[in-house]
């Protein structure tokens, strides 16, 4: 303000001057022309300097900012400061969007933005898988047109957004159960959230099928007992019915007893974040044991044979007995009399790779189809309902065999043919084996290796 009115004072007395000067010596017609002439001269730089600045205001930048003095030096300085502080806000803000968008993007959830007439002005690469969308090529399309669900439309429609719809959709990887929340915001502008519950309610319905399960395996037993417990009450028995009763009531009560350990071995397995405490495992001993205890269960009934090399495993002792038991005791029930069960330990030393070691049980029993291969370790998936209760199983070995097994970074992989027999094999890494250098045997560094050792029944 004071550069102005002094330019302007100079400006006044530099007229008054020259016109005085001008008019003491040739008279007041010539001082007048001379005022002219300087008011003239003035309003002329006055006039190029503000072409020059308006020029520069039209596509302002830091590198041509023009040349000027006095006044409009003044505010070209004033006008490139704001354009300093204007350009450090916006890319400020540009760059807080960037973020922000940055975030939305990375959202497990889908984001649709809608303006007030439901048309897409966002979305982000989620939402796009949700509903087969183009993030670029759909904006500003109705989101009714894209979205084709007559769900979808009912709930635009309706206009009452305080719950979630659940909508089914054909995705990229199968079909999806999308929960789509619209909430409204602004003048009329809409958000569209969308979550993928697919996997909740798979998970929600294996825990109402585990529920269903385990009360319909708990309540048979039950139902029987507590029919025998009736009759002994009200009838008079002989000895040998009394005690033919009691038998049957007995293998009722191993049955819940042998249902209620599996479950509880599952639950730890599950719910146990920890990794097992681990040990070496002599597996020549393991696998005599486990021989054993199928001779046992066998009866005579079976030729078991077994072989073991040497070497050692690390691992939790109860959880990997848990697991090659179920997979040793699943191979007994399931083979007719007469048929074969082997039981083998293999360290294999591959031309290429790792060694790793495998453990595995054979049978020449009913043998299992394909379809029915990879549902096998569901909790309780049986093939044949009536023939596994006739076994005593659970349902719930094999399960307990996946989860022991993860836990120890080990593989279970499964072959088998109708008629023909099954193959359940066990693979762990070299970090779980305890292996002997050559031409020794694990855990005795002096000791000559020994041949594999065959054991048979």
């Amino acid at each position: 303000m004071r550069a102005v009115i002094f330019r302007l004072m100079g400006v006044i007395v530099l007229m008054l001057v020259s016109a005085g000067l001008v008019g003491w010596w040739f008279g007041p017609l010539p001082a007048a022309l001379v005022a002219c002439a300087v008011a003239l001269v003035v309003i002329g730089v006055d006039t190029a300097a503000q072409l020059r600045v308006l020029a520069w205001l039209k596509w302002p930048r830091h590198d041509n900012i023009p040349t000027a003095r006095g006044v409009w030096a003044e505010m070209l300085y004033r006008a490139a400061r704001q354009l300093r502080l204007w350009e450090t806000r916006v890319a400020h803000e540009e760059d807080k969007l960037k973020r922000f968008i940055e975030a939305l993007q990375a959202s497990p959830n889908g984001v649709i933005l809608m303006d007030a007439s439901d048309q897409i002005d966002w979305c982000n690469d989620t939402a796009a898988a949700h509903f087969g969308l183009d993030p670029k090529r759909d904006l500003r399309q109705h989101a009714v047109h894209l979205i084709r669900n007559p769900e979808f439309f009912a709930y635009m429609g309706a206009k009452r957004f305080d719950e979630p719809l659940l909508m089914r959709r054909n995705g990229s990887y199968g079909p999806l159960l999308l929960s789509v929340q619209i909430i409204p915001y602004g003048e009329g502008e809409k958000l569209l959230l969308s979550r993928d519950v697919t996997q909740v309610e798979r998970t929600e319905a294996m825990r109402r099928d585990f529920v269903a399960n385990v009360s319909h395996e708990i309540k048979t037993p039950l139902t029987v007992i507590a029919g025998f417990v009736e009759s002994l009450r009200a009838l008079e028995f002989s000895i040998e019915e009394r005690d033919h009763i009691l038998g049957l009531m007995q293998e009722q009560s191993d049955r819940m007893r042998h249902l209620v350990d599996d479950l509880l071995t599952l639950a730890h397995l599950e719910g146990d974040p920890h990794q097992p405490a681990e040990e070496r495992m002599d597996m020549r001993q393991m696998v005599e044991r486990l021989a054993a205890d199928a001779r046992a269960l066998s009866a005579g009934r079976h030729r078991i044979e077994a072989s073991a090399d040497a070497g050692g495993l690390r691992g939790a002792r109860t959880e990997l007995t848990s697991a090659f038991g179920n997979l040793v005791s699943n191979a007994v029930r399931y083979t007719p009399p007469g048929g074969e069960v082997r039981i083998t330990w293999r360290v294999l030393h591959p031309d290429y790779g790792d060694p790793y070691a495998e453990f595995s049980v054979s049978d020449t029993g009913i043998g299992i189809a394909p379809e029915h291969i990879s549902r096998l370790t569901e909790r309780f998936y049986r093939v044949d309902r009536g023939r596994s209760r006739e076994s005593g199983g659970t349902g719930l070995g094999l399960a307990i065999v996946k989860h022991a097994l993860l836990r120890h970074q080990s593989e279970l992989r499964i072959s088998s043919q109708p008629g023909l027999g099954s193959t359940f094999s066990v693979r762990f890494p070299l970090a779980r084996l305890d292996l002997a250098k050559p031409g020794q045997a694990a855990g005795a560094p002096d000791a000559p290796q020994a041949d594999r050792e065959s054991i048979s029944a």
